[in-house]
């Protein structure tokens, strides 16, 4: 009896003693998972179109702030950038360039419209450049130099003294009587007969012709010739305005109305008379924009750089009105075209 409680004992001790059995691990299934994809991002946006003005560092300001004002507000209402450049090169082409409008000189126009073809070329008053291709041109062939000579006239007869005027032209050119008749009429037109109140006793307009083969410092002997006999107010025929002649009015304090501004303005400088290209640029704008390149734009008749104290704004308005007046055919030079 003892030897089996004994051996019950024993057993019961080594059961004790024994591990636990081991668990079994349970292994998870795998969740399967999306293959992650490249995200798609916005289309990049092409660079807004570009617009240049190219002009010479050299122009004089006011004419410079009129271009740039008017290209910029174009380009803006277009939605289009802006750009004001004294040179520009093929490495200088913009994939995004739509319209370039260009002053002289020429900054090799040609090589460029090749270079850049989706864009469109503007040159403005462009001597030898013409229209074809992208290029398209803004030149004065909308200006009579009879309606050019016509408010000339107009202009010294209002703004002069007892009407003292005079014309310099070059001699034997076709223009030249047309320019001295056309003058005569415009004076005409604002004061008649247009006496002097006082002597010398002159049928003014007076006139005189440079020849061809005169020399730019030997002007100012012709000019003599007309300041004697009293004349304040001076028209010079285009190609006349050599700066030494206008140097030599302005010592002697005569007036002068020309057709191309000077590069410095002096007190003496009534008026200048040229072809509206500001105007002419607007109406050119909309074709540039739809790439209709290759034309000619005539450039309309206005005044521009005026002297104020001369020729004061009530003046500026009344001539403003009879260059409407002339230009739409209600006024006549006297002139056939």
């Amino acid at each position: 009896m003892r030897v089996k409680l004994a051996f019950l004992l024993v057993m019961l001790l080594l059961a004790a003693c024994s591990g636990a059995p081991a668990a079994t691990e349970s292994l998870e299934t795998p969740v399967p998972s999306e293959t992650p994809r490249p995200t798609v991002g916005p289309t990049p946006t092409p660079g807004l179109p570009l617009a240049i003005l190219l002009i010479p560092a050299d122009l004089n300001e006011e004419t410079s702030n009129a271009y740039q004002k008017a290209v910029y507000g174009l380009a803006q209402s277009a939605g289009m950038r802006f750009q004001v450049r004294n040179k520009l090169t093929e490495a200088d082409l913009d994939p995004a360039l739509k319209i370039v409008v260009v002053l002289p000189p020429d900054p090799g126009l040609a090589q460029l419209a090749v270079a850049a073809p989706q864009a469109q070329f503007l040159a403005v008053n462009f001597p030898g450049i013409s229209a074809g291709g992208n290029i398209s041109i803004l030149n004065a062939e909308g200006v009579r130099i009879d309606q050019q000579a016509f408010i000339a006239g107009f202009i010294a007869a209002i703004t002069t003294e007892d009407y003292r005027t005079g014309v310099i032209t070059r001699k034997d050119t076709p223009e030249s009587a047309l320019i001295q008749q056309a003058f005569r009429a415009g004076q005409e037109f604002f004061c008649g007969l247009c006496n002097p109140y006082a002597g010398p006793l002159e049928e003014y307009p007076l006139t005189i012709e440079i020849p061809a083969d005169a020399k730019p410092a030997e002007y100012g002997a012709y000019a003599d010739f007309l300041l004697r006999k009293q004349v304040s107010t001076l028209f010079l025929q285009p190609g006349i305005d050599a700066p030494e002649l206008l140097d030599y009015l302005t010592i002697v304090g005569a007036f002068v109305i020309g057709a191309q501004t000077p590069q410095k303005l002096q007190s003496n400088w009534v008026v200048t008379l040229q072809p509206n290209y500001l105007e002419a640029l607007k109406t050119a704008w909309p074709d540039l924009l739809t790439g209709q390149g290759g034309q000619t734009f005539a450039a309309p008749l206005t005044f521009t750089d005026m002297n104020e104290e001369i020729f004061t704004p009530g003046k500026q308005m009344l001539t403003g009105e009879t260059l409407r007046d002339l230009s739409d055919g209600f006024i006549s030079t006297g002139i056939q075209p």
